[in-house]
């Protein structure tokens, strides 16, 4: 469920990435939640049964049919908000990878960058994940990208960005590198 009630408040939490609002609860009809997702600029069911989702997750397209420019969901777990992509990132994706960062970086946290479904990004992701960086150094947080593909990785060392932020093969390296410490996970 994605609404929690209690005596005096409603609590949305959205079904992308967990992003939670709160707002007075309507003592007269405590099933509907219409009145606070349309405050908050939130999309989904009128009932608090769900599903919804935050303004940031409604901007960046359905959540059932993949989102265009490739990013397939946005998800908090724990203090790591993961920006999952799938397909080339380019000039034409990169504004919904841009979106889909800068809501990792309101999110606070650690962000995670999966590009296990993709196989090409060029100059403009590179740009993308420079600033999410920097962003994410100025909070006190780390970026950390998690690739298969071995061109993304050359890529990564070329630029030599790869020694800015850290690079893993799978999610759980990814957790592993972001949970050891600062300097951990960079090649």
């Amino acid at each position: 469920m994605a609404v929690v009630l209690d005596d005096h408040l409603v609590t949305l939490t959205c079904d992308s990435c967990g992003d939670t609002v709160a707002g007075p609860r309507v003592p007269a009809d405590g099933e509907v939640a219409w009145a606070l997702l349309a405050e908050h600029g939130w999309s989904g069911s009128p009932l608090a049964a769900g599903p919804h989702r935050c303004a940031h997750c409604t901007r960046l397209g359905p959540a059932d049919s993949g989102v265009p420019g490739g990013i397939l969901g946005i998800e908090h777990v724990g203090d790591v908000t993961v920006v999952t992509v799938a397909g080339d990132v380019d000039l034409d994706t990169g504004d919904t990878l841009r979106q889909a960062l800068r809501h990792a970086a309101d999110m606070g946290g650690h962000v995670l960058v999966d590009f296990g479904r993709t196989d090409l990004i060029d100059s403009t992701a590179l740009g993308l994940l420079a600033r999410a960086h920097r962003s994410a150094a100025e909070r006190g947080t780390r970026l950390c990208v998690v690739t298969r593909s071995p061109l993304i990785h050359r890529v990564l060392q070329v630029t030599r960005l790869a020694e800015v932020f850290c690079v893993a093969d799978t999610r759980d390296d990814a957790f592993a590198m972001l949970a050891s410490g600062p300097d951990a996970g960079t090649s």
